[in-house]
């Protein structure tokens, strides 16, 4: 099978807790030639992160532009503004697939745990409601 464009969900503001999976999404870039979409979702309030959406998505495209001279892949950017991006993510990243036309979907995730049951899998959702594969990676033990 071969990938045309892989979405990544970032958190500007945890980004070394997804750098897992950021070097998995760079090698299967370079392995599919693919073009990487990296997605953000803010607040239309101010956050830790930026004051109004157009800076989060200036922060959003100066990230995708750092990670492209890592993995030499073509670059873009999706940024999703909710009033509530806690309680919306799932059903924003499963829209942003289509809107982005990503064919794979790379996540970071946590390990499992007795916490499922009340904090269930981002990724979990977002593959059960998508025609795209979906990777999760799991963070490195320490």
């Amino acid at each position: 099978m071969m990938y045309r464009k892989i979405m990544v969900p970032v958190d500007l503001a945890h980004i070394e807790l997804i750098e897992p999976a950021l070097e998995t999404v760079a090698d299967l870039a370079r392995h599919y030639k693919a073009e990487v979409c990296y997605v953000g979702i803010t607040s239309s309030a101010p956050g830790s992160v930026a004051h109004t959406p157009k800076e989060f998505g200036e922060k959003l495209d100066a990230f995708a532009q750092k990670r492209h001279r890592v993995h030499g892949q073509p670059v873009s950017t999706h940024t999703v503004v909710s009033p509530d991006p806690i309680a919306e993510i799932d059903d924003r990243l499963i829209r942003a697939i289509d809107e982005v036309g990503a064919d794979l979907v790379v996540m970071p995730t946590h390990p499992p745990s007795h916490l499922d049951v009340i904090m269930p899998s981002h990724g979990g959702k977002v593959a059960k409601h998508t025609d795209a594969s979906v990777f999760l990676v799991r963070p490195r033990k320490a």
